[in-house]
């Protein structure tokens, strides 16, 4: 049953809002997270706290509850000026052992922590926790299991057995599976040069590298470095642009630029961009480049003999 929504000052910018909930059949939950801390699955007579992160504000937020939930039902909450999340299903499972995962969906770099949770909380020896139907390790005394930062080949059922110490069945008993999926928190980056990465000595040159976070995760801060030929051109900054102000022969070669968090949980690199420096005696012929006039003076480093300027001058 859902009572009420309490909104907690906190120490720092995000305040708290925490739900309490106790003696929960099943329900829709829609919330307006930044983050939502609860498992995805109860047992019966057990409570849980929903924890949300958020910029939100005491004096704007508000629930509106009615009667106790006896059936699944969507509540109303308001915060005003704030986005909503999605809305989770809890289930609330009649089993003598269940496995709890996260509820919201699971990113790369995301903390995952599984718990075998019995009826009751009574105590638990042998627990082993499964993965697609192999053994995450020897069973052992403890419930939770934490396999630090998750990454996408994480996904898949999870499980978990155990037997119970007095009170309970006195038998080995197994929870339901559960799937997890660990998303991706940002697709390897893609390095571009503007305006393009063929270019003629003394141009300026930009290089990008460009990913993208979801909706979910807008707010993980992402550190760029970029690369050439094996070498560190620039370590790691919060822009992910790099200037060439004045491009030269010594500029072209082989590029490449990484993004990570700030944990360093994850890390992903782009492919290779070949940056070609044309200097001011190359007309490419084949490309039907023109010089312009007086190119051997705009260049840093000009390579063209006295003569050879004087007569692309006068043309």
């Amino acid at each position: 049953m859902l009572k009420t929504i309490r909104v907690l000052e906190a120490a720092g910018e995000l305040p708290l809002a925490t739900m309490e909930l106790g003696g929960v059949l099943a329900a829709w939950a829609p919330f307006p997270p930044a983050v939502l801390w609860t498992a995805q699955m109860l047992l019966v007579a057990s409570s849980e706290t929903l924890q949300c992160e958020g910029p939100i504000s005491t004096r704007d937020s508000s629930c509106h509850a009615g009667d106790d939930w006896e059936e699944p039902r969507d509540k109303d909450f308001h915060v005003k000026s704030y986005t909503f999340s999605k809305p989770f299903h809890l289930i609330v499972s009649y089993d003598w052992l269940i496995l709890q995962g996260p509820a919201l969906p699971v990113f790369e770099g995301d903390p995952l922590v599984l718990r075998c949770q019995a009826w009751q909380d009574w105590p638990l020896t042998q627990v082993t926790f499964y993965r697609d139907g192999s053994a995450l390790g020897p069973p052992g005394p403890h419930r939770d299991l934490s396999m630090g930062a998750a990454r996408e080949a994480d996904s898949g059922q999870y499980h978990c057995s155990a037997v119970f110490r007095s009170p309970g069945p006195g038998s080995p008993e197994t929870a339901p599976p559960v799937a997890i999926t660990v998303r991706e928190l940002f697709p390897a980056p893609v390095l571009r040069a503007t305006p393009s990465a063929e270019a003629q000595e003394g141009d300026t040159v930009m290089l990008s590298c460009q990913t993208k976070l979801p909706l979910q995760r807008s707010t993980v801060l992402l550190l760029f470095s970029f690369h050439k030929d094996g070498q560190t051109v620039r370590g790691w900054d919060l822009s992910p642009e790099l200037q060439i102000p004045a491009a030269s022969e010594a500029h072209a070669g082989s590029y490449w630029c990484e993004a990570t968090t700030e944990d360093n949980h994850v890390w992903k690199e782009s492919l290779r961009l070949e940056v070609r420096v044309r200097d001011c005696g190359d007309t490419s012929p084949n490309r039907g480049l023109t010089q312009p006039h007086g190119c051997c003076l705009q260049a840093s480093r000009p390579r063209a003999s006295p003569v050879r300027c004087a007569n692309l001058a006068s043309r």
